[in-house]
């Protein structure tokens, strides 16, 4: 088989990443299969969206449905596995529907891989930094390494945001986060992401077939749902913003993340397709450089014109991590990955994106949402 040409199903494909990864694809030479249920929070209306190529075979369907899998993996050679419901905070009151599409969906779509007997040639699997929990840290006093667990919610309460040293008390100051990091689950998203992640890694090692895990941090860009609550912060507080209204961030805002561009995102899944050196791995895929959430806001502000400054609540969802960011000298080594949009051209671009989209606020309902759960205060 040869590098060109091949036919790609990319499933959840309609969305925000899986329509960009679709684009380079196309533009790659290759042939794009996306199967995708175009549920309503995403898709409203369930229509196919306007900004998939039309140049993309789509195949509405759950990716549950044994039918609806034997038809869309006829004649594959590469898949991309993005098909999952997506949020960390929905994921605590809607436990049953995310382990089903995330766990359940991926065991199906390995169970159809097996009994259909096609001869593939990658799998590649969206994983997330979530499955860390906290990131690696150090000691600003003592020097020691630190895998701190989640911060307990009495914690939280009392507004003590940073993370103490277990031997001398001082400041843990965050530091990159690597493959090799203890997993440390805090949310029902979390283990359904890594359950997808180790399904697949399983099959392959079992069946002999390249899998790639590609444990994504904080992607922005054009094409995030942005009436979707649970769709990502940058999303959520552009929508706030283009309606008028503060973006609400929780905590002190100096909670430190890794936001990544769909661009770079998609270059990166790109090279997984094509690196032999990258088969069973686990590889991070972020900018590497980490930026506060009130930064994030304030970017987003100053690219949209915005004087409307971020509201710093005070805050806290149950569950939520301090700092987490990527260390991705592992994508270098074995795909050649290196990040090449700036956060200042990337929420650039997004903010011009932004500016001809219209988008329902509903950063209230979620928080009212959560708050009927006792998920936040």
């Amino acid at each position: 088989m040869s590098k060109q040409g091949r036919q790609v199903l990319v499933t959840g494909g309609a969305g925000f990443v899986g329509s960009h990864l679709a684009d380079g694809l196309l533009r790659a030479g290759h042939r794009v299969r996306v199967l995708d249920e175009l549920t309503p929070q995403v898709h409203p209306g369930g229509h196919r969206p306007a900004y998939l190529s039309t140049d993309v075979e789509l195949i509405v369907g759950d990716v549950r449905d044994p039918n609806i899998l034997r038809e869309a993996l006829r004649g594959v050679d590469v898949i991309y596995h993005f098909a999952a419901t997506v949020g960390v905070g929905q994921s605590m009151y809607e436990i049953a529907r995310y382990m089903s599409v995330n766990t359940q969906g991926t065991a199906e779509l390995l169970q159809a891989i097996l009994d259909s007997q096609i001869s593939l040639s990658k799998l590649i699997v969206a994983s997330s930094m979530s499955i860390y929990g906290e990131g690696r840290y150090q000691c600003s006093q003592c020097a020691r390494q630190a895998t701190p667990p989640v911060r307990p919610v009495a914690q939280l309460r009392a507004a003590q945001w940073d993370l103490a040293c277990n031997f001398c008390q001082g400041r843990l100051v965050p530091t990159p986060t690597g493959e090799e990091k203890p997993s440390e689950i805090n949310s029902m998203y979390a283990l359904s992401k890594r359950d997808q992640e180790e399904l697949c890694m399983i099959y392959g090692r079992t069946y002999g077939l390249p899998v790639t895990a590609l444990r994504f941090f904080n992607i922005y860009g054009t094409r995030q749902a942005l009436s979707n609550p649970y769709t990502g912060v940058a999303a959520i507080f552009a929508a706030r913003l283009i309606n008028g209204q503060a973006p609400l961030v929780f905590e002190d805002g100096e909670q430190m993340r890794d936001f990544v561009s769909v661009h770079d995102v998609v270059r990166a899944n790109l090279l997984a397709m094509e690196s032999r050196a990258s088969d069973g791995q686990v590889i991070n895929i972020g900018c590497g450089r980490p930026i506060t959430i009130r930064q994030v806001a304030q970017l987003l502000g100053d690219a949209l014109g915005s004087e409307i400054a971020p509201v710093i609540t005070g805050k806290y969802r149950a569950g939520d991590i301090r700092h987490c960011y990527a260390d991705i000298s592992c994508a270098q080594m074995l795909m050649g990955y290196e990040p090449e949009v700036t956060h200042e051209q990337g929420f650039a671009e997004l903010a011009e994106w932004l500016r001809e989209q219209e988008a329902e606020d509903k950063a209230e309902t979620m928080l009212q949402q959560l708050t009927t759960y006792g998920l936040t205060a």
